[in-house]
Formats: C-alpha cells, sequence, structure tokens
C-alpha cells in the first residue's frame, strides 16, 4: 500500500469516527430534551402522548385536591383561555399555592399530565419565562372585561 492511499484510509477512518460520535451525541440530547407546553397547547394536542415535557401555567384557585393519608395531590393549570388536570404524588414545593405560576415535568395519560416533578418560583415578582410569555398572550387587555 501506498503511504498515499494509507493517509487516505487513516483521514476516511477519522472522519467517519467523527461523524458517528456526533451521531451519537445528536441523538442522546434529543432523547434528554424536554420541551415546554402551555395548557392551550396541550388542550389541543399540540404536545407529545408518548414523550415526557414540561407543562406551565397558573394553579387555578379552588382546584388543589388532597388524597388524605397520602402524597397524592391533584389540582388544574391554566393560561386563563384552557384547563389541564395535573396529578402529582410526592412533596410538593413550599412555595406551592394556588393562583401561583409553576412548571411542572411529566407526560400525559388518558387526558391527565402526571407530573413526576413540580416547580413554583421563588418570589412574588419572578414568573418562568415560558409561563409569562405564554401567560400575557393569553390575557384579555387591561381594558377589555370579557
Amino acid at each position: 500500500m501506498t503511504p498515499r492511499r494509507k493517509r487516505l484510509y487513516t483521514v476516511l477512518g477519522i472522519l467517519g469516527g467523527v461523524g458517528l460520535a456526533t451521531l451519537v451525541a445528536v441523538k442522546a440530547f434529543d432523547n434528554n430534551l424536554s420541551y415546554f407546553y402551555d395548557p392551550s397547547q396541550v388542550a389541543t394536542g399540540k404536545a407529545p402522548g408518548d414523550k415526557s415535557f414540561r407543562i406551565g401555567g397558573m394553579v387555578t384557585q379552588g382546584s388543589l385536591k388532597r388524597t388524605p393519608g397520602s402524597l397524592e395531590v391533584s389540582f388544574t393549570l391554566t393560561d386563563f383561555a384552557n384547563t389541564v388536570p395535573v396529578s402529582y404524588t410526592g412533596l410538593l414545593p413550599d412555595l406551592f399555592r394556588e393562583g401561583q405560576g409553576i412548571i411542572a415535568h411529566g407526560r400525559l395519560q388518558g387526558g391527565v399530565f402526571v407530573a413526576d416533578e413540580v416547580l413554583a418560583k421563588h418570589d412574588e415578582k419572578y414568573t418562568p419565562p415560558e409561563v409569562a410569555k405564554s401567560m400575557k398572550k393569553m390575557q384579555p387587555p387591561a381594558g377589555d372585561k370579557t
């Protein structure tokens, strides 16, 4: 084998290895990516039914229900246009309450969002950017009383 051909095979081998490593990295990144959806997108079927995702909105007043003797809670999230029922088993964050913006991570099961993690805002002025953007689109203008 000539030195020129040997270099060609070496370069092709390196390019193939880099391409394979890139493919594996992109595939792993895609599997771990968690997209954000608001309740309107979930209600209209735009959220994936088979993958985990994040949902954010305001906890509807009067919707929080706790199962006695367990850590199971259920509540509804709203973006002021649609609501989505949420079920969660575990300890809620200390700052969780009705009328507050939250983000939950989980998946849809039979029309109910089953959360495996619930995150609450950390002060009165902070709202997660995704929730704020989604809610701003859904709220009626200040002078509109509809």
